[in-house]
């Protein structure tokens, strides 16, 4: 279990695993936790719309109907693979569901799947998903035969990916809404071990690394974090220079000469200001490297 992620940390997670994000606006404040509680966070909930349109799909998570409130998720996943947030809390999106299944995802101790949910929203001993998962709402028509494009699953891994990297979880913290609740069939057209399988290979990767397509060169190897106490000392070394081309390359430079080998106030500035680009804000934009926004920088590896 965790403390959930502000908005700024939810973002920079999913951006540095290469997600691609739409803002919507009023999101950082749009949740339901005036209704409950928001955290401590086990995992991540995959479900599906039954609906198509973007714009129309995300308004619906957004904004809710009549009987459900939104927000209905905390992004929405596009046909595309764009993820467009629409909430930073609680939201109306797991209800209800069985015990069993939460201490399973917070022990990551089952096999495959889950143990088969017999519980769900009005059950007596129903416990309140709202509050322990991230949701997001995949736009499909949930009848199993509209299509699953390879971009959308591909968004689906990362966002999950993402989440996990940044709480320390494994792969199975991440379920679908079927294995939550009794009565839910979502997501359906793609089974939930498979999309699992691809999550936990992707955390052993680096964040944000692409597999390249044939015929193109492979990504260029990335420089890992180096940690930040590597920034809290008169730190010199080509892996500060190559930080600093970086971030002049993302128009985040207060520099007015080198950037150099040797960490200084420059470089601080710089890299604040990636920060605030990143979304970080008071304390989480002091201008010492973290681990999110460095995995975002995607910083050259160098000796």
């Amino acid at each position: 279990m965790a403390t959930p992620l502000s908005a700024d940390r939810f973002l920079a997670a999913l951006r540095a695993e290469g997600v691609t994000v739409v803002e919507h606006p009023g999101w950082r404040t749009h949740n339901r936790n005036q209704v409950g509680t928001w955290g401590p966070v086990v995992g991540v909930m995959i479900h599906h719309t039954v609906s198509s349109g973007t714009a129309s799909s995300v308004e619906l998570c957004y904004n809710g109907y009549d009987g459900l409130p939104g927000p209905l998720c905390h992004g929405v996943i596009a046909k595309d693979g764009t993820v467009h947030l629409v909430a930073s809390g609680r939201a109306n999106h797991a209800g209800g569901g069985d015990p069993s299944v939460l201490q399973a995802v917070v022990t990551e101790t089952y096999g495959d799947r889950p143990p088969a949910p017999r519980e769900h929203q009005g059950s007596s001993n129903a416990v309140d998903g709202n509050s322990r998962f991230y949701g997001f709402e995949c736009i499909n028509l949930g009848n199993g035969t509209d299509p699953w494009p390879a971009a959308q699953l591909d968004a689906i891994e990362r966002v999950s990916a993402a989440l996990c990297r940044a709480h320390a979880w494994g792969a199975k913290s991440v379920i679908g809404h079927l294995e939550w609740s009794d009565w839910k069939s979502d997501p359906k057209g793609f089974g939930m071990p498979t999309m699992r399988d691809r999550v936990q290979t992707r955390l052993g990767k680096a964040p944000a690394k692409n597999t390249p397509a044939a015929g193109k060169p492979a990504a260029p190897r990335l420089q890992p974090f180096p940690g930040a106490s590597f920034f809290r000392k008169e730190t010199s070394s080509p892996i500060i220079t190559a930080m600093g081309r970086r971030l002049v390359a993302e128009g985040c430079s207060a520099y007015t000469v080198g950037p150099s080998p040797r960490w200084g106030e420059a470089d601080r500035l710089s890299y604040a200001k990636w920060q605030h680009k990143l979304g970080f804000r008071g304390t989480d934009a002091d201008g010492v490297p973290g681990a999110a926004s460095w995995n975002a920088l995607k910083v050259p590896f160098t000796k």
